[in-house]
């Protein structure tokens, strides 16, 4: 039967996760929070690739069938390598382009994204199919990991920190924003707040999660490993305090619940 592994660089990835389960609600998952190592955007690649060998080695050694990377920062620095080292599948994170680019009224949609993610060769490859039909603008999502990983979500420190990274990309005309850091869903409510205060109510933002979630459906049935025998259970597991980890699974989506 399988064991899922899912990662993240702290409880972002719980916004993929809660998208895993509407699609597989029967498997087995382990997520592992690297909140002690939080944030990834700044760190170099030979860190992030270190960090993502320890987890990867603890998830073969609990007998995980296949590995997500619920993190944007590290599927850019490290699922090259990890296909490349170790004999399961793993699935990683892309921001959405395609969806944004097809969509778009204004010819303009927006990144928002760590700093690691729009540098990686996945992100540049993919801007690059699209960026000659439609204008993409960027931004670094400044200080949301940070609220995500507090439990910030909402009120005026919240929109503040938002404001002064999604400002921007709505100025420039972007009417489609691309969330591409799975920390970055938890900010929905706030990024949609400062957005309509904005005057810019009808923006859409557009989460890759859904699209990451088929696709580990995909993968499970390609590699022919087998659903779990009627024995589901999910443990939350973390580097660091498990206090905001157990909040969002909790407090968001009781289904996530260990």
């Amino acid at each position: 039967m399988a064991l899922i592994g899912i990662m993240d660089s702290g409880s972002g990835g719980l916004s993929v996760f809660r998208e895993i389960r509407k699609v597989l609600p029967q498997e087995r998952y382990v997520y592992f929070a690297d909140n002690a190592h939080c944030p990834y955007g700044s760190k170099t690649t030979d860190y992030i690739q270190d960090r993502l060998r320890r987890i990867t080695n603890y998830f073969l050694w609990r007998g995980a069938s296949v590995m997500v990377l619920a993190c944007n920062t590290a599927t850019a620095a490290a699922i090259e390598m990890l296909r490349r080292e170790y004999p399961i599948p793993f699935v990683g994170m892309e921001p959405a382009v395609k969806p944004a680019a097809l969509g778009t009224r204004t010819g303009v949609i927006g990144i928002l994204a760590t700093a690691g993610t729009l540098k990686g060769s996945k992100y540049l490859t993919t801007k690059g199919r699209f960026e000659g039909n439609v204008r993409i603008e960027e931004h670094v999502g400044q200080g949301f990991v940070e609220l995500v990983e507090k439990g910030e979500l909402t009120g005026l420190h919240a929109e503040d920190v938002v404001r002064k990274s999604l400002v921007p990309l709505l100025d420039e005309g972007a009417d489609r924003i691309v969330l591409g850091c799975t920390h970055y869903p938890f900010l929905l409510d706030t990024l949609r707040k400062v957005a309509a205060d904005s005057g810019h109510a009808d923006v859409e933002f557009i989460d890759p999660a859904p699209a990451v979630a088929r696709r580990l459906a995909g993968i499970l049935e390609e590699n022919g490993i087998p659903l779990t025998d009627g024995y589901p259970g999910t443990e939350l597991l973390s580097s660091g305090p498990r206090d905001n980890l157990i909040m969002l699974a909790c407090g968001r989506d009781s289904s996530l619940c260990p």
